[in-house]
């Protein structure tokens, strides 16, 4: 058995192995990160594809290059596998499982509670286990830390929250501050150990209810900020007022001012789906949170604002209704500059546009072909077109505003131009045919 002695000494030599769970836009970074800093490492995912690209240097995802990952695979740092039975050869696990709403949307830990139950038959005596996937505060301690106990082993615990932010090329996993917090004295000073071999900075709160709410809290910040400004949006729309242009002169203020921008609604792994964790949880203490519960009904009615703005705009410039239209969109990706689906509200924008009756196709660099997605079936298949396709559109709506679309290309169409982000003003870019949504 492992002492926290002995495990802090193999922490500092980087010769504790360390096993990541769960190898998608989380764990691979988290995983080669901790290879290219000397410790050895495991990656495991149920997923076969990801273990053979993996073991052929193939990098599936934005934020970790070919070259990195075939460097530290060649050099054996880093090697993936779908047996979990090599878990026992870990001192460290860290789960980086997905943690989504089930169809009420309520918490649905079903993948963290069953990778745990797997961790617990398999790891080593006096393991080190951490979650990093979102989840309610209490759910460390109350959920993850009786499972493993149950093994009879000792285990030490904790808590880190992920922070990555696909496409954002100013931070990486090494460079972001990183939150740690143990179930208790010894398993906190193992945790904090474990990150400051990995990344740059390490923030160790008071435990691991907080840690989980710090995560919780950052990103019900964002989606309550989106909410307002999309409120403004629509208030301002009214108004004859550009909100572009408001938050723009705002943010010219050198304090107390952060700006935000609307957009067509919510979408990625977390932001639109981590407040629900705090509204479900705090159910059980009787707290009311109207003020979550708001932001989240204004942003995910923005799709069918988006929607009505096409339809006046179609009307207006082609004298049509939709149901007998032709309507581009513009990035089927969550965010700019990123490939990842997941709670894209360009999804939803498509699945309303056909329920209006609309011919819909799209365009995004990002995403060849629309994947297998459980809440839009309809749309899987569809193929990306490109901005030389855009004339023969009746509306081409602009969902997400990748760098890398020929915006310029779409004006000299002459296509009608549905704008939800600002994109072709913000290029500097000269029509008439421009509607703001």
């Amino acid at each position: 058995m492992k002492t926290p002695e002995n495990y802090l000494a193999n922490l500092h030599a980087r010769s504790a192995r360390i096993g990541v769970i769960g190898l998608g836009y989380v764990g691979l970074p988290l995983a080669v990160t901790a290879a290219r800093n000397g410790f050895p490492v495991t990656g495991f995912d149920v997923d076969g594809s990801k273990i053979s690209a993996i073991k052929s240097g193939k990098s599936y995802i934005g934020a970790v290059s070919n070259e990195d990952l075939a460097s530290v695979v060649a050099s054996d740092a880093f090697g993936a596998t779908d047996d979990f039975q090599s878990l026992s050869e870990c001192d460290a696990i860290i789960i980086c499982v997905p943690t989504p709403l089930n169809r009420h949307r309520e918490p649905d830990l079903s993948f963290v509670t069953d990778t745990t139950r797997v961790i617990a038959q398999h790891m080593s005596d006096g393991a080190l286990v951490v979650l990093e996937s979102t989840t309610y505060p209490g759910t460390t301690r109350d959920v993850l830390r009786p499972i493993l106990e149950q093994s009879g082993k000792q285990v030490f615990v904790g808590f880190s929250p992920e922070r990555e932010d696909p496409g954002n090329a100013n931070f990486r996993t090494a460079t972001i501050p990183k939150i740690v917090a143990g179930e208790g004295e010894a398993a906190g000073a193992m945790v904090k150990a474990l990150y400051e071999g990995i990344v740059d900075e390490v923030v160790e709160v008071a435990d691991t209810p907080t840690a989980e709410a710090v995560k919780i809290t950052e990103n019900i910040f964002r989606a309550v900020n989106i909410a307002l400004v999309n409120e403004l949006k629509l208030i301002y729309d009214r108004m004859g007022i550009d909100v572009w242009k408001v938050i723009d002169g705002a943010a010219t203020k050198p304090f107390g001012f952060m700006p935000f921008y609307p957009g067509p609604g919510l979408g990625g792994h977390c932001i639109p789906i981590d407040p629900f964790y705090l509204t479900w949880k705090a159910r059980e203490v009787e707290a009311p949170t109207r003020f979550i519960e708001l932001a989240g009904e204004i942003n995910t009615n923005m799709p069918r604002h988006v929607v009505d703005r096409v339809a006046e705009a179609v009307d207006r410039f082609h004298g049509k209704g939709l149901s007998k239209a032709r309507i581009l969109v513009v990035g089927a990706a969550y965010k700019k500059n990123v490939s990842d689906v997941r709670e894209s509200p360009s999804m939803r924008l498509m699945e309303l546009l056909q329920e209006r009756g609309a011919d819909v196709e799209y365009l995004d660099p990002w995403v060849p072909m629309i994947p297998k997605m459980r809440e839009y079936p309809d749309l899987e298949g569809k193929t990306s077109h490109s901005a030389d396709d855009a004339a023969a559109f009746d509306a081409v709506v602009i969902a997400t505003d990748h760098d890398d679309v020929d915006y310029a290309s779409i004006v000299a169409s002459g296509a009608l131009i549905v704008d939800t982000r600002n994109a072709i003003e913000r290029r500097n870019l000269s029509t008439d045919r421009v509607v703001k949504a």
